[in-house]
């Protein structure tokens, strides 16, 4: 299993970037995939996600703001971000799990420990 992530890291406040996740390796069309971002001093936390279904979950924080697609023809998830603010520079992370549902994701609180398989990171840098 390999993700891959990759997009704009420099961005204005109020700018717009979109972040994408390239997957190989495994069955695309049977993952959830996640995206999660770190920033310096604080615990990794989930920013969204979207099941092989095609159901999608957003943190409050990014909801109305950021949007999560998928397609399963390139095995590739984006992450399109408008609106941004100086708050959401982090380093954001792709992550994969096999079969995850909305479901469980919601009872576990969208936790980084349900889903084995994750990318490098990639730096986004919000200016203000």
């Amino acid at each position: 299993v390999q993700l891959v992530e990759s997009g704009e890291g420099l961005v204005q406040a109020g700018g717009s970037s979109r972040l994408s996740c390239a997957a190989s390796g495994f069955t695309f069309d049977d993952y959830t995939i996640g995206w999660f971002r770190q920033a310096p001093g604080k615990e990794r936390e989930g920013v969204s996600c979207i099941t092989s279904d095609g159901d999608t979950h957003y943190a409050s924080s990014v909801k109305g703001r950021f949007t999560i697609s998928r397609d399963n023809a390139k095995n590739v998830v984006y992450l399109q971000m408008d609106n941004l603010k100086p708050e959401d520079t982090a380093v954001y992370y792709c992550a994969a799990s096999r079969r995850l549902t909305m479901r469980a994701i919601t009872d576990l609180r969208f936790s980084t420990t349900i889903f084995p398989y994750w990318g490098q990171g990639t730096q986004v840098t919000v200016s203000s």
